[in-house]
């Protein structure tokens, strides 16, 4: 390619119909420039969309390599999670034998009452109320009105956690009374477990 053919070229006397007969610099130049445009169309038409492609594969290859790490993990853990479950329903078996049955209620009643009883409290109120139903569970409340001194108080609270079938208070209102006793409200539950089949 001589270069100095290009210092006496003049672009306006180039004639477009005719490129054969330009100096050879000038066609190494067109043939320069059609050879960066048709690698140009060639990328924006086929290659970036390809890579674009690429791109969003190893994104949703990285997000399924995750899933397969964390299900790997599930699988690798799936005896000890079994032995959990197992447990759990254990578990939860003994809680709900804690529950008392349709038949028990009346008894638990007076077991919570005697218990108020036997701490030297005086039972001012003692209502049960309709009971409500809570999905498996339906929660028997009584509501709750003793009079007696902060020992004899501690010792019903602790009289009632100590019952074989399970009562909370909630609610709880202790105020000091003009003879030196003390007064509390409370609203005591009762819970038991639904049979599936029954409803009951």
């Amino acid at each position: 390619m001589d270069l100095s053919e290009l210092k006496n070229f003049d672009i306006n006397s180039l004639d477009v119909n005719n490129l054969g007969s330009a100096p050879g610099a000038v066609k190494a130049i067109i043939i320069g420039l059609l050879f960066i445009a048709v690698l140009g169309a060639g990328y924006y038409f086929d290659t970036k969309g390809q890579l674009e492609q690429l791109a969003s594969e190893e994104r949703k290859e990285t997000q399924l390599r995750q899933k397969f790490e964390t299900e790997q993990r599930k699988v690798a853990n799936l005896e000890e999670l079994k032995q959990q479950l197992e447990e759990m329903r254990r578990s939860f078996g003994a809680m709900l034998r804690q529950l008392p049955s349709k038949t028990e209620i009346p008894n638990l009643i007076v077991d919570v009452s005697q218990t108020g009883l036997a701490s030297g409290l005086e039972i001012d109120l003692f209502r049960p109320q309709d009971e409500v139903r809570k999905g498996f569970y339906a929660e028997k409340p009584i509501q709750l009105r003793v009079v007696g001194n902060y020992h004899q108080m501690g010792d019903f609270v602790s009289g009632v956690a100590a019952l074989p079938r399970i009562v909370t208070l909630h609610d709880i209102n202790i105020k000091p009374m003009d003879d030196g006793r003390l007064t509390m409200e409370a609203l005591a539950k009762t819970y038991r477990y639904l049979d599936e089949q029954s409803g009951e």
